[in-house]
């Protein structure tokens, strides 16, 4: 990491599409601009943040806005693991930073899938209720880590939202919470 700027700036300039009263046509029209932008430099993300478990994928919060309308977190992948179905109930964008992912989305009342596709490097995913919201995501590597950033319409650690039975399609509720306690002191880790 040599230049965690990249993630101040990219907050305030988020704050400040959202401070305009963007909606979510707007928010993934720029601000998909803006993800992308971020996860096109892999010079910012301090490495306690892309940390990787044996046990499961990692989600580390970033930054929580205070009125909790967006929260920027890194997901981070070891090889081969992948999220149970889940909705987000909010919108929100992902960014693949390093390694991919492949996302498999699902439709329908018993759900089923309706396509797939692979993230690279610097691709950004949208999800949200009115674009399609069910979803199931994987590192797509068996041998080695990725991560990703993703951001949500809320303080998502304490969202409400569901995890599907992949043959039966019943919902369970969960909040997935975060693994770190807090979000980072940004002006400490770019030493203001």
């Amino acid at each position: 990491m040599n230049n965690p700027q990249r993630l101040i700036d990219f907050i305030a300039a988020f704050t400040g599409l959202l401070d305009d009263g963007a909606g979510e046509e707007r928010i993934f029209s720029e601000g998909r601009d803006l993800l992308a932008g971020l996860v096109a430099h892999d010079d910012w993300l301090p490495e306690e943040f892309a940390r990787t478990s044996a046990e499961r994928y990692q989600q580390y919060l970033l930054y929580c806005d205070p009125r909790e309308r967006f929260s920027v977190l890194s997901f981070a992948w070891g090889p081969g693991q992948a999220t149970p179905i889940h909705d987000h109930t909010v919108w929100g964008m992902v960014g693949v930073l390093r390694g991919g992912e492949t996302c498999e989305e699902f439709s329908g009342a018993p759900l089923q899938p309706s396509c797939s596709h692979h993230l690279a490097p610097g691709a950004v995913d949208l999800v949200s209720p009115r674009v399609g919201d069910i979803h199931r995501v994987a590192n797509a590597f068996a041998d080695r880590a990725s991560v990703s950033i993703h951001v949500y319409g809320a303080d998502i650690g304490k969202v409400e939202r569901h995890v599907f039975d992949p043959v039966t399609g019943a919902a369970s509720r969960f909040v997935s919470g975060y693994v770190n306690a807090a979000a980072p002191d940004l002006l400490r880790i770019i030493g203001a």
